[in-house]
């Protein structure tokens, strides 16, 4: 029977009915789906760092300390693009994962879980360190790899529509003149909620407002100073808008 199969074999082999790949052609098919696979979790890694750098050095999450009605203004300043991509990475590299022959090797919900604790770990990691910085620094200023991840760091200093970070350039009355990092915008204290008495501002502090862009002007519901040291990635912004050293 088995002389009968091999000799079946070997006839399709001589008339080309059947082609044996070569170990080359076999191992340039499993390198590129190893590259492949290297390349999606290395991509994971980077945008879980720079989700993570966002969410740390923007105003993103600081709209939450106003309660119920931050959420509106925290879900218009919500990464999502960053998130898409990050999870697509993610998907891509798990995809590549079951095509490969560590799904066979062991069961693939630990492959899984083991390839979301390694870009959750790694990147966390980076977050921390200086090279998102260094991203950025290159992003605004045009060169360099960091340059092709511009439009996520700008996402991170885009004019809010529910909310507005700056600093205070002039009070006039009901109304502030804020530096934001897309110049002088005027905040309206006119819709003021103010449970106690409202705080009360001075030049050069810094404040977080949400509320309700009207044109030119936002009209501010609740307002909060901020520490100097919070939400770097706008003060940056600021400094470079009014090329502050």
């Amino acid at each position: 029977m088995s002389e009968n199969l091999e000799n079946k074999i070997m006839s399709q082999i001589k008339s080309g009915k059947l082609k044996l790949h070569s170990r080359y052609i076999f191992l340039a098919e499993k390198l590129g789906l190893s590259s492949a696979l290297v390349l999606s979790a290395l991509l994971a890694v980077l945008f879980c760092s720079l989700l993570l750098f966002y969410l740390k050095e923007t105003d993103n999450l600081v709209y939450l300390s106003f309660g119920r009605l931050g959420i509106l203004a925290f879900l218009d300043s919500f990464p999502y693009l960053l998130v898409a991509v990050f999870v697509v990475l993610l998907f891509a590299a798990g995809y590549l994962i079951s095509q490969s022959d560590w799904s066979y090797k062991k069961p693939f919900k630990y492959v899984a879980f083991g390839l979301l604790a390694f870009v959750l770990l790694i990147g966390s990691t980076l977050a921390l360190t200086g090279v998102v910085r260094k991203m950025e620094e290159q992003a605004f200023r045009g060169s360099g790899p960091g340059m092709f991840f511009r439009p996520f760091f700008e996402q991170g200093i885009e004019m809010r529509g529910r909310g507005i970070v700056g600093r205070i350039f002039e009070i006039d009355g009901d109304y502030l003149i804020v530096e934001t990092p897309h110049g002088l915008q005027n905040v309206s204290l006119k819709n003021l909620r103010c449970e106690q008495q409202c705080e009360q501002f001075k030049k050069d502090d810094f404040i977080i407002a949400i509320g309700q862009r009207k044109k030119d002007v936002f009209m501010a519901e609740k307002i909060q100073k901020i520490e100097p040291g919070r939400m770097p990635m706008i003060h940056r912004g600021i400094r470079r808008q009014f090329e502050i050293k």
